[in-house]
């Protein structure tokens, strides 16, 4: 059997989390190298993987100067940092894990798939959640027929109140230009799954939503642009506390890390660093005086080949989690990501059927439902040309998913209904 070897770009959580499960996988997976320009991080990666130091680098640019050195490129760099490695390591002929969204804007993903496409190269993109139990059971339950033919969708991504003050708000992803919008960034993931479920061109689409509540007009009088300033009128009550969030909580190391990760020595921050970041980076303001501007709720309407329809919903206002509901020709199916079953009522019988499956956290947190660990267990069949399942999404069906998504900003942006056929031909590619 051959193990792959393996270059981690970017050590992150995201990253760090791959390289984590590949080591449960040492018959099929090596990590040879890592690219990371925070210390700590890449000391990590270094000692769990036995790193020489002559294969630690600080940055993309470094390890994708030198030959060749490995199979597989893991690149999970921020979103503004996917491009420019994801093109050299095709240009030097890497097969890639790439870690969602693709690329910043629509063009830069489709050259990303022609530019695989020409060089022959494997490019597999993170769409994690296709690969979590529970929307594998979704999905083949639609396969198999048991709803018909799907007439209409209603799915909701509740993100969260607090994963989105520190993801959307503080986070690394608070920013629109410097990132990518929230339906690429977030629910690129979602949009993904609603394709993967019709398994169809989507022909039209329409989108509303912005940033109502996270913003200035709602910062309470007398609150400090920083929560460890002192002086907030609800400071005791208020959920998105920085200090209670980051620095008191000792127990949730991923976010103390998070916060603290451009710090800290080491991948666990100490108490100190931790507070230092709360008093110098964007991690201690105030969610009302932060300067983010990317969405805290959308809506987003598809129009897909053959008439079904699809209402998807982005929403910050709630405690977290995936919901969704398909209406079929012969049945419907109702459910929660994080639930325990699935159920599905059939018309022919006109009985209500409940569907066990395995409940695990859907959040980023757990690995995305067992996601994570799904997409490292199936890379190696991709890889090898053995694959046989309905989940990889390779960068050819991911560009093309990532372009529903930015239309559909188009059209939040401009108030239009916008033709998916057009949009991809602005980009020389057919819907098909």
């Amino acid at each position: 059997m051959k193990i792959y070897s393996v270059v981690l770009i970017g050590a992150g959580n995201r990253g760090t989390g791959y390289a984590n499960i590949m080591l449960n996988y040492p018959e099929k997976f090596k990590v040879v190298a890592v690219a990371e320009p925070v210390k700590g991080l890449r000391d990590d990666i270094k000692k769990k993987h036995n790193l020489s130091d002559e294969m630690c680098f600080d940055s993309w640019q470094e390890v994708l100067s030198k030959p060749k050195m490995a199979d597989v490129v893991l690149i999970c760099t921020q979103d503004n940092m996917h491009y420019e490695p994801a093109m050299r390591a095709i240009e030097l002929g890497y097969d890639i894990l790439l870690e969602k969204p693709a690329a910043q804007t629509a063009q830069h993903c489709v050259d990303m798939a022609l530019a695989a496409e020409k060089k022959g190269v494997k490019v597999l993109v993170c769409h994690v959640l296709r690969y979590a139990p529970f929307f594998k059971k979704v999905k083949e339950i639609v396969m198999d027929g048991t709803i018909g033919d799907i007439m209409s969708i209603m799915h909701v991504e509740a993100v969260g109140n607090i994963h989105q003050s520190h993801s959307y708000v503080r986070g690394n992803w608070h920013s629109e230009e410097e990132t990518t919008p929230m339906l690429l960034a977030k629910s690129c993931h979602d949009i993904d799954i609603i394709q993967w479920l019709l398994d169809k061109p989507c022909k039209k689409v329409q989108s509303f939503g912005g940033l109502s509540y996270f913003n200035k007009k709602n910062a309470p009088e007398g609150a400090p642009v920083r929560c460890i300033d002192g002086g907030c009128p609800i400071e005791d009550s208020c959920p998105y506390n920085c200090k209670k969030l980051y620095y008191d909580d000792k127990k949730n190391d991923w976010f103390r890390g998070a916060c603290a990760h451009n710090i800290a020595k080491d991948a666990i921050p100490t108490d100190e660093e931790v507070m230092t970041a709360l008093k110098t980076t964007d991690y201690g303001l105030c969610v009302y005086h932060a300067n983010n501007d990317v969405v805290d709720h959308q809506v987003v309407n598809m129009e897909f080949e053959g008439g079904a329809t699809v209402s998807f919903t982005m929403n910050a206002f709630n405690q977290g989690g995936r919901y969704i509901r398909i209406f079929g020709t012969k049945g419907e199916l109702y459910a929660g990501a994080a639930d325990s079953e699935i159920t599905v009522f059939t018309f022919e019988d006109n009985e209500v059927h409940k569907i066990g499956i395995t409940s695990i956290d859907e959040s980023i947190v757990s690995g995305h439902g067992g996601g994570d660990d799904g997409i490292i267990r199936e890379l190696y069949e991709y890889l090898s040309g053995s694959y046989t399942g309905y989940c990889a999404a390779n960068i050819d069906i991911s560009a093309k998913n990532h372009l529903i998504g930015f239309a559909a900003e188009k059209s939040r942006h401009c108030g239009t209904v916008e033709s998916i056929d057009e949009f991809f031909k602005e980009f020389g590619l057919t819907n098909n």
